[in-house]
């Protein structure tokens, strides 16, 4: 343990961590929690138990394939099958840039609530501000404070929340560990929830920024990749509990917003403010990720990417809001293209495998066996998730 968190004070790994885990803490994230907490009850923790093992799986392999090459993950594509880097990168970019739009909505939304401003206003007040810190001189360590900071503020928030509920705690370890009915799919949208489409990207393109590849950096890359999972894994926990409170005392969570009712119900009107909060934290810090992580898959497609990457960085942000603001909201169209996001762990994570296997990329690297048939375990159910995901919209 003092060797992990000894390794996990360098900075590129504490960054990394964040970066991924409040990627994954958006919008949907504190929806999904909400839903299936009010649909499963207590047994709901037991998904979340079997969710992290998948997720630390899916993670664990793309952080250390990428670390140990030291290439993108999409040149890594790239090379295992011509035409594969190319598709991915559309992939994530179309994906990234269709959730940009709902961040930017739960943006507007979370203003909305702390403030009683117009969604419109906060979603372009919030769009402003994620492209100043882009265009500032120093925007990868804005991004990284920005992920740290606001990571440990939902946190807190929320601990505070759950508490205020007052969960049955016991009741809930128990559910936990011995579930009385499991739901499949409620564990594979967590995954997707939470490692899926450009999310599990994220903290290893920004590793792969730091310096931090070669066999010899594999054991802070798995620290930090873990330690990833566990902090968007510590949001969910209590998002659980605040949720399994409210419920366990009577309490029936609206269709239209179910995790402002949870907040509101714990503590009154003061809880639907700190909702507010916990919301656009989530979504300004899911606005810098999705932008930080496509663009990171346009690089190496033409000079001009890396050259001006604050103008690029600009431009993906600016594009999303003005489809928020033309559209008003996230419609049919980029719900169909989010479905394509579900495509894109699978597919990756498919691709990775092969690549660590190739001597020309391993060099003399041997990727541990029960990594592999992990990942290839994750990348079935999340296809076949995906495959779901996609016959709802087409």
């Amino acid at each position: 343990m003092k060797k992990w968190i000894e390794g996990l004070r360098s900075s590129p790994l504490t960054a990394a961590a964040f970066l991924m885990a409040t990627s994954a803490i958006g919008p949907g994230f504190l929806t999904q929690t909400a839903v299936f907490t009010h649909q499963l009850g207590a047994s709901f923790g037991f998904v979340i138990l079997l969710s992290i093992l998948l997720d630390v799986g899916a993670q664990v392999n793309i952080w250390r394939i990428v670390g140990v090459s030291g290439q993108r993950v999409q040149d890594l594509a790239e090379q295992v099958l011509p035409g594969a880097g190319r598709l991915l990168s559309l992939l994530v970019v179309a994906g990234g840039l269709a959730f940009n739009v709902g961040n930017l909505a739960g943006a507007g939304l979370g203003l909305q609530a702390l403030t009683g401003m117009p969604v419109t206003w906060g979603a372009t007040l919030s769009a402003t501000l994620s492209v100043w810190i882009f265009l500032s001189r120093d925007a990868l360590a804005r991004i990284d404070g920005l992920a740290k900071a606001l990571g440990l503020v939902m946190i807190a928030l929320t601990l505070y929340v759950a508490f205020s509920s007052a969960p049955p705690w016991r009741y809930a370890l128990q559910r936990s560990l011995v579930p009385e009915r499991v739901d499949a799919l409620a564990v594979l949208t967590l995954v997707g929830g939470t490692v899926g489409g450009y999310i599990s990207f994220a903290g290893a393109h920004r590793l792969l920024d730091a310096g931090r590849t070669g066999t010899a950096a594999l054991g802070g890359v798995t620290r930090s990749a873990v330690s990833a999972i566990l902090l968007a894994s510590v949001m969910r926990g209590l998002l659980f509990l605040a949720a399994l409170g409210v419920v366990s005392a009577g309490a029936r969570l609206g269709d239209e917003n179910p995790a402002a009712d949870v907040f509101r119900w714990a503590t009154g009107e003061v809880g639907y403010r700190i909702f507010g909060m916990v919301m656009w934290c989530a979504a300004i810090t899911s606005v810098t990720g999705s932008t930080y992580t496509s663009v990171s898959f346009l690089r190496g497609l033409h000079p001009l990417v890396d050259r001006r990457q604050d103008w690029v960085w600009t431009a993906f942000v600016g594009i999303a809001a003005l489809v928020f603001l033309w559209v008003g909201r996230p419609v049919r169209t980029l719900l169909a293209v989010g479905a394509l996001n579900g495509l894109i762990l699978p597919v990756g994570l498919a691709l990775l495998l092969r690549a660590v296997h190739l001597r020309h990329i391993a060099g003399g690297y041997r990727h541990p066996v029960w990594l592999t048939a992990v990942g290839m375990a994750v990348v079935a159910a999340t296809l076949w998730m995906a495959f779901r995901a996609l016959a709802v919209w087409f």
